[in-house]
Formats: structure tokens, C-alpha cells, sequence
């Protein structure tokens, strides 16, 4: 499928090869999570059992990857969902309600996921800087929504809170130039990430003792109420971390040879991502007892990998770590906004969002009004708790997006069948169905798990009233002639 431009308009440049495509897939993926994440999800799962959760959300990430290899090969363009579930469910009827309502989520979910990077550094900082930890001001918003329930959400303002908007300003600032010069950055900023994980992996097993990582309480598997429920919310927590195989598909519109280099940078990368981070958070816990991890001042979690390395080597190392970790969790922002920022511009080259978005900068062909407005928004929202973000974050999108998506990769078999799949997904539907099976249940097995489905389900109903009304004004579907009969 072809992507054009507005007349006037300079297209995209195909500057983006296998070798960048991966980086910055792995980069997104590795990020601050699996550094601030592992206390969560031990807590979680209430023990080492935890390692379940990273193992599950190994496969769940592989299944869904499959998903976005089949479509991100077969329309290689600029927006990746977008434009997926726009030509898989009708580009001129329930597809273009369903793409509008991709990028009215994104509205949310994309800045929440740079801002969880955003806050994760400033985490990190505290660390370095004890004092940016220190509470200035927190309250917790409360809004009552007929036929939904109480919502809440809490605002933190610390000194790192301004760190984290500091953080964001500077990607914004980095990306605001040619794709070319990206590609080459990412690949530096990607030595850096593997050299920081690396080393916690060589540390931990190092220092290894099995009794410490193997400690699992009495029932730690027995299939009851409450295994289930810590699974889910463990595989919650590992979803954030793993999340990121799919960036290379919003950026579709400028990589090299897209069907073979698309499926490849996913698979590479989530493999690759998935071992390193089932041996990194084993060797975390074979140091750190996990009861002890549990036990510690919610300081302390933020920033555990720097814990875990002033206790081998001193506080020298603590601070290094915290260091590498800064600069990968800045590396994962960088990736983020990058690939989110050419989605409302796809989508604003269909008229399916605010035209301004369509803009693109007349030098160096990037688009500019997109990646500006993302980065501001993503800087509001470094203002909520980063546990919070995540959990918002998961939940907006598997609802809005992830499942949506799966369902439609069989659908599109179905609908066109002659369609051109440079890739196709192995052992077909398999991948797919798991994918929502998996999805679903990190929906409802959690404690507490509809106050986040309260979030998705206000954003899905307000982006649907908006649609209504912009296509009752414009006479589009459903509102059009087409969509009239069809529903008759």
C-alpha cells in the first residue's frame, strides 16, 4: 500500500536499515523498566515466583510481535496501527472510526508511556541527588463519572519532577532534525543500554547464590485464586518492560527494504530482550533477597538496581549504575517519541485528524507539529505517580489497541486473502489467539483491576461521542449516503 502526500508536501526518507530498526526497537524495549520494575513485580507475585511473570510476558510479547510482523510487512507506511486497522476494517466505514479512536487513545497512552521513561531518570537521579526525592506538594484528584464509578488519580510534585520534564525537552530538542542523523544516534545510544544491562548481569551472576534467588514461599505455585491474581499482575508489569518490539512499525514510512527488515528487527529484538532480562532480574534476586526487596522504603525501590550494585561493589558503582541508567532510560524516551510522533501525522494525511498535523519540516522532512505536541503532553503527565503511569498506560492500550489488533490480523485474512504478505505469521492463527487470551487475562486477574478499565472505557466513549459529532458535521461515515444504506 502505497502513502501519499499532500501536494506540496516532502515525503518521509526509507533512511532507517536493519541494524537501526533493531537498536531502536531494543532501546525502546529495555528503557527504564526492567530497572525500576523488578521490586513491583515481585511484590506482585509475592516471590521469585515472579520470574513466571517475565517468562509468560516473553511469549505474550512474541505471539503479539508475530501480529505486528504480518501487518508492519505488508503496509510499510507511516502510522502503524493507524493505518492497520483503518484498511483492515474499512477505510471508509468502521475501520475509520476504529483508526480515529487509535489515535484519540494515543493522545494518552503515548505521552503516558514517554513520561513513565521521563520519571523513571529523574528516579535514577535521586539516587545522585537524594534532595529530588523530597515531596513538595501530592493530592489525589477525584472524579465521579455516572455509570463508571470514581476516578482518581494522584499528582506528585517533587525537584525530579522537573527533572523529568527536563529529560523530555531535551528529546524533543535531539529529534528536531533528519532521520538519517537519527538512525546513526540511536546506535550510540544503544551501546550504552547493552553495556548497562550487561553489567548487571556479569555482577549478579558473579555474586549468584541460588538459595537467595530460588527462595520461594510455601505454595508459591499452587494453582489457587491468588496465584492467578499475582500472575496477572505481574505479567501487567512485564508487558510495560517488554513493550517497544513494535516501535519500528510507526516509523514503517522511512525503513530500508520494510518487508524483510520489519519482521526481523521485531523477532531480533524481542528475543534478544527476553533473554536479557530473565537472566538480569534472576541475578538481581540471587543478591537482593526478595523478602528484603519487599521490605524496602519506597525510595529505595525507585532506583534498586543502584541498591544492588553499591552492595557488591560500593557506593562508587551505585552511582555509576545510576548513571548508565539515566542514560538508557533517556535512550528509551528518545525511541518513544520518535516513533509516536509519526502517527497523528499519518493520520492527518488521511483527514482523520487535525490537518496541522500534517506538517513536515521543509528541510530536514520530519513531522513537527506532532512530535511537539506529544512532548508537551508526555511533560503534564511526568506529574503522576510512575506506578500509576504504568498501570494506566497497559490497560488504555491492550483494551484500545492490542486486541483490537489481533482480532483484525485474521479478519484481514479473511477480507482480503490476495493481499500481498511479504511475512506471515507462523503456525497461523495460533500467535493471534494466544495473544488475546494473554491480553485478556492481564485485563481482569489483578486486585483492584477496574479502576484503570474505568480510565479506557471514558477515553473510548468520549473519543466516540467526538467522531460522532466531526462526522455528523462532515457528512462521513456513518453520517454519509454509503453509511446510511449500509445500515438499513
Amino acid at each position: 500500500m502505497s502513502q501519499s502526500s499532500p501536494v506540496g508536501q516532502p515525503e518521509l526518507i526509507r533512511g532507517i536499515g536493519l541494524a537501526s530498526a533493531t537498536t531502536l526497537n531494543m532501546i525502546d524495549m529495555i528503557g527504564v523498566g526492567p530497572f525500576i520494575t523488578i521490586p513491583l513485580i515481585v511484590s506482585a507475585a509475592g516471590g521469585p515466583q515472579a520470574m513466571l511473570g517475565w517468562i509468560v510476558g516473553a511469549v505474550l510479547a512474541l505471539c503479539d510481535g508475530l501480529v505486528w510482523a504480518e501487518l508492519g510487512a505488508a503496509m510499510p507506511s507511516a502510522g502503524g496501527s493507524y493505518r492497520y486497522l483503518k484498511e483492515i476494517y474499512g477505510p471508509k466505514t468502521l475501520g475509520r472510526l476504529l483508526s480515529f479512536l487509535f489515535i484519540w487513545q494515543l493522545s494518552f497512552s503515548a505521552p503516558l508511556s514517554v513520561a513513565s521513561g521521563c520519571i523513571g531518570l529523574a528516579h535514577y537521579a535521586g539516587f545522585l541527588w537524594p534532595g529530588l526525592e523530597r515531596v513538595l506538594a501530592a493530592n489525589t484528584l477525584h472524579l465521579a463519572v455516572p455509570l463508571v464509578g470514581i476516578m482518581e488519580a494522584r499528582v506528585v510534585v517533587t525537584p525530579g519532577t522537573f527533572v523529568a520534564i527536563t529529560t523530555c525537552a531535551c528529546v524533543v530538542f535531539l529529534l528536531y532534525r533528519r532521520i538519517t542523523a537519527i538512525g546513526k544516534l540511536a546506535e550510540l545510544l544503544w551501546v550504552v543500554v547493552i553495556g548497562a544491562v550487561l553489567w548487571v548481569i556479569v555482577a549478579g551472576l558473579t555474586h549468584f547464590s541460588p538459595a537467595r534467588a530460588f527462595d520461594f514461599p510455601v505454595g508459591a505455585f499452587h494453582p489457587s485464586p491468588a496465584f492467578f491474581t499475582g500472575l496477572g499482575a505481574a505479567m501487567l508489569i512485564a508487558t510495560y518492560d517488554y513493550w517497544g518490539y513494535y516501535n519500528v512499525c510507526f516509523i514503517g514510512g522511512e525503513v530500508k527494504d520494510p518487508g524483510r527488515t520489519i519482521p526481523r528487527a521485531l523477532i531480533i529484538s524481542i528475543v534478544a530482550v527476553a533473554a536479557l532480562y530473565v537472566v538480569m532480574n534472576i541475578s538481581v534476586l540471587g543478591v537482593v533477597p526478595w523478602r528484603e526487596m519487599t521490605g524496602f522504603s519506597s525510595d529505595q525501590n525507585n532506583y534498586i538496581v543502584s541498591v544492588f550494585m553499591q552492595r557488591i561493589y560500593g557506593n562508587w558503582a551505585g552511582r555509576l549504575a545510576a548513571g548508565l541508567i539515566m542514560w538508557t532510560a533517556f535512550a528509551s524516551v528518545f525511541s518513544l517519541l520518535l516513533g509516536y510522533s509519526r502517527v497523528p501525522y499519518a493520520a492527518a494525511l488521511d483527514g482523520n485528524y487535525f490537518r496541522v498535523f500534517a506538517r513536515v519540516h521543509p528541510e530536514h522532512r520530519f513531522p513537527t507539529v506532532s512530535l511537539l505536541a506529544l512532548g508537551g503532553v508526555a511533560m503534564l503527565f511526568c506529574f503522576l505517580r510512575l506506578a500509576d503511569v504504568i498501570a494506566a498506560l497497559v490497560v488504555i492500550r491492550i483494551m484500545l489497541q492490542f486486541i483490537v489488533q489481533a482480532v483484525g490480523v485474521m479478519v484481514l485474512r479473511v477480507r482480503r486473502p490476495d493481499m500481498p504478505r511479504p511475512f506471515r505469521m507462523w503456525l497461523y492463527p495460533l500467535p493471534a489467539l494466544l495473544a488475546i487470551a494473554g491480553f485478556t487475562f492481564i485485563l481482569v486477574e489483578r486486585k483492584n483491576f477496574l479502576r484503570e478499565i474505568r480510565y479506557a472505557v471514558v477515553i473510548l466513549v468520549t473519543g466516540l461521542l467526538i467522531y460522532l459529532v466531526r462526522s455528523f458535521r462532515r457528512r462521513e461515515w456513518p453520517f454519509s449516503s454509503a453509511g446510511i444504506e449500509a445500515a438499513g
